[in-house]
């Protein structure tokens, strides 16, 4: 990964973000899961950060990026919920037996860490051997 930089600012943040599938639904097969990390690029192509890797488990996905310091990360989270939410939904109607009434797809929670304390490789590394 490459420093960035931007008007008054050069910068790195790479992230290591873990979202999981509600009730640890094991839905993240096939082509829910490409569906998934293929919304989730074209997310990326229009929005201010970049995937270095993703990767989809049977219950959750891990996606390491590269984001701007100029937006918090909740926001970032929260686009991507949202819209892979509202892909997923109006593509398998299935999902509907799934969780009942309630139009969601992810937990509440997530997890993020930066790769400072560990090198980008290793995160890499470890996302590919997912699933």
């Amino acid at each position: 990964m490459e420093y960035e930089t931007k008007s008054h600012c050069n910068y790195l943040i790479a992230l290591h973000l873990i979202l999981v599938v509600k009730y640890r639904r094991q839905l993240l097969q096939g082509n829910l899961g490409e569906c998934v990390k293929q919304k989730i690029s074209e997310i990326a192509e229009r929005s201010e950060f970049n995937i270095e890797e993703i990767e989809v488990d049977k219950d959750h996905i891990h996606i390491l990026l590269s984001i701007s310091p100029t937006i918090c990360v909740a926001s970032y989270v929260r686009r991507i919920k949202q819209s892979t939410t509202q892909s997923l939904w109006s593509r398998f109607k299935w999902l509907k037996k799934q969780f009942w009434i309630e139009k969601t797809f992810w937990s509440d929670g997530y997890f993020v860490c930066s790769v400072g304390n560990a090198s980008a490789d290793t995160i890499r590394k470890y996302i590919q051997d997912q699933g």
